[in-house]
């Protein structure tokens, strides 16, 4: 395999902010063919219910369905993958799954309320929601880890009923897919996929329950079918392509780098993989293990075309302008590969999860670390965060107002709404007025 090429920018140069910008562009465009077949998939399955949906599994996953119970797995189905796991896997899917329930635990939110001197009680009502809709890839993209890591927070939220859809080409199940699904908790599984398991949830068939919210990673139909139903349910996010940023001080073996920015690599062709470091010797040790390391991968042609394309070193005058660099790119994985993490953590202020020190790999928190692996990308870490329980808890404003105090914030509230002209506001509050 020939000499990989990837992107070298200094963050010194003139015109570090162009080049920086067109580095991370990605063209998300919405594809207007795809859009248009997939708002036919979702209203054919609002009108026809389970026969569209019957219909749409049989021709794109290639099944012969007949009745619509046959798109349930029932519940002994997960149990026995479960039940039937080798020793070592099973042992992995539980660790993983206690501590990221471990994790979730600390992340409820509470309801609270506080009185005021007049006996007026102001408060907030924490409600898990009712029912969520967990999507999951099939077929060759089977990642038992997205069934942990949004399962588990949304049972730990409290929510009522917990639905899992998953296509099954050809009938074919993966059994780790379907034992992480019985270990986190999961209530009711479908082996239904594409944008007619997003609209089954969203709307609900004879047979799939409509739910509240839908979470899960899918292709861009699935992506783009959640887009369309945002708003008769919640989503969890539109996630872009996977992201990795290690900055380093130039002291980490340059091996254990190299295959950090594989981790992310791997993913697919438009993942995004950057190394920030003040160092050129280490820049330069880290590039030739990327060259001798990708010979081993196999995965080799993906991670080539993503460190090709969208790949990229950036050496920095200091770790402080590393830092700058970092929250501009605001990305999904964050390595601080350095002596003192917790120093440059502290300014910090746009990542997803962040890795501290030369020991933690990135691919930890994928798995089993306890922290969320969904997480923003494309920059939107900038104003988002990683999945969590709270995504699964609903809040209410609690506003309970004494005699004395409805006459107080009922003067207050009469002046602003006659400032509106909202009469009606007005004299409602008035009539509390003594």
């Amino acid at each position: 395999m020939p000499m990989l090429n990837i992107t070298k920018l200094d963050a010194s140069s003139a015109d570090f902010n162009r080049q920086l910008q067109q580095l991370l562009a990605f063209d998300e465009s919405d594809d207007l063919e795809i859009q248009q077949r997939v708002l036919a998939i979702i209203a054919d399955v609002r009108k026809n219910g389970d026969a569209a949906v019957i219909d749409y599994t049989n021709r794109f996953d290639h099944r012969d369905i007949t009745n619509a119970k046959e798109l349930e797995l029932p519940k002994a189905t997960l149990k026995a993958a479960w039940d039937n796991l080798p020793a070592e896997q099973a042992q992995a899917l539980q660790i993983a799954s206690e501590r990221i329930r471990a994790y979730a635990e600390h992340q409820k939110l509470q309801s609270w309320q506080y009185e005021e001197a007049d006996g007026t009680v102001l408060g907030q009502k924490i409600t898990p929601l009712d029912s969520v809709g967990l999507y999951v890839p099939g077929g060759k993209a089977a990642y038992p880890s997205s069934v942990l890591m949004n399962a588990i927070p949304a049972k730990v939220a409290g929510v009522g009923e917990l639905v899992m859809v998953v296509p099954t080409p050809y009938g074919e199940t993966n059994a780790l897919v379907l034992a992480a699904a019985y270990l986190a908790g999961v209530d009711r599984a479908f082996a239904i996929g594409g944008a007619q398991a997003v609209a089954a949830l969203a709307y609900g068939t004879e047979t799939i329950p409509a739910v509240a919210k839908i979470v899960g990673p899918g292709n861009i139909y699935v992506a783009t079918a959640k887009k369309l139903v945002f708003g008769q349910v919640g989503i969890d996010m539109i996630a872009g392509p996977s992201e990795i940023l290690v900055i380093c001080d130039g002291l980490t073996n340059p091996d254990w780098i190299a295959m950090d920015l594989f981790s992310q690599a791997e993913h697919d062709e438009n993942a995004q993989s950057i190394l920030i470091s003040h160092d050129d010797h280490f820049l330069d040790a880290v590039e030739q293990s990327i060259n001798k390391l990708l010979l081993e991968m196999e995965r080799a042609n993906i991670i080539k075309a993503s460190l090709t394309a969208r790949g990229a070193f950036i050496k920095v005058e200091h770790l402080d302008q590393a830092v700058d660099v970092a929250n501009r790119i605001a990305p999904e994985h964050l390595e601080l590969s350095v002596a003192d993490p917790e120093a440059l953590c502290r300014n910090i202020r746009h990542a997803g999860a962040i890795f501290m020190g030369r020991h933690t790999a990135e691919a930890l928190g994928d798995y089993c670390a306890g922290p969320n692996h969904v997480l923003p990308t494309s920059s939107t870490a900038r104003f988002s965060s990683p999945l969590g329980v709270y995504d699964f808890q609903k809040r209410s404003s609690l506003i309970n107002c004494s005699e004395a105090g409805a006459n107080r914030l009922g003067r207050t509230a009469s002046i602003l709404a006659r400032g509106e002209s909202l009469t009606a506001h007005a004299r409602s509050a008035e009539y509390r007025i003594k």
